[in-house]
């Protein structure tokens, strides 16, 4: 079997892997030991984040005539992928909490959503949570002054019951309302008059 036949399963397993990804991620993974490699790809997994170790030329061949051609220059020295189609901050997210404690990962640069980002870029998306926890954070922000307000309603509904103070407060509001405004047409009516 000659060398392009051998090569071109594992570049067409690229190019199905990169095909729908939201995120694509390298990284250099030189002196991981096997128990922080095993620790890495548990954790990407849990986040529905393929992550596999390729030459580099192979990759290189999957990314031609793609948006992952801007990589080609980050492709030196030992290289490793991790991919998403569901979250884009995921894999960055993953790889940068990991380095914290595995000081030999090196995040080299990635693409998300058909843009390439260096290192630096892809730590600042690492501080993006995921799609979940914002969706309940923004629901949150909208359910408080709504919940805020009927704990108000609720207190004066409660005094009207025991029949306090807040009851004839607001029944003579309305009644100090309505007294400019039946004096109002009374102007209205003497003006014609006088003319």
């Amino acid at each position: 079997m000659a060398k392009v036949e051998l090569k071109q399963p594992v570049v067409k397993e690229i190019s199905d892997k990169i095909q729908n990804a939201q995120a694509l991620v390298l990284v250099d993974h030189r002196g991981l030991t096997v128990a922080q490699d095993t620790e890495l790809r548990k954790k990407l997994r849990e986040e529905n984040v393929s992550y596999k170790v390729y030459k580099n030329t192979m990759m290189n061949f999957a990314f031609k005539g793609t948006d992952y051609e801007q990589l080609a220059d980050l492709l030196n020295g030992p290289s490793a992928l991790a991919i998403s189609e569901t979250d884009p901050a995921a894999p960055a997210r993953v790889l940068y909490d990991f380095a914290k404690k595995a000081k030999a990962l090196e995040i080299k640069g990635g693409v998300i959503e058909g843009k390439l980002y260096d290192a630096e870029a892809l730590k600042e998306i690492a501080t993006i949570l995921p799609k979940d926890q914002l969706l309940s954070k923004l629901l949150g922000s909208m359910q408080s002054p709504i919940a805020n307000f009927a704990r108000v309603v609720k207190q004066i509904a409660e005094k009207k019951a025991e029949g306090g103070e807040a009851a004839p407060a607001e029944e003579a509001a309305p009644a100090e309302e309505a007294a400019p405004v039946a004096e109002a047409p009374a102007e209205e009516a003497a003006a014609p008059a006088a003319e």
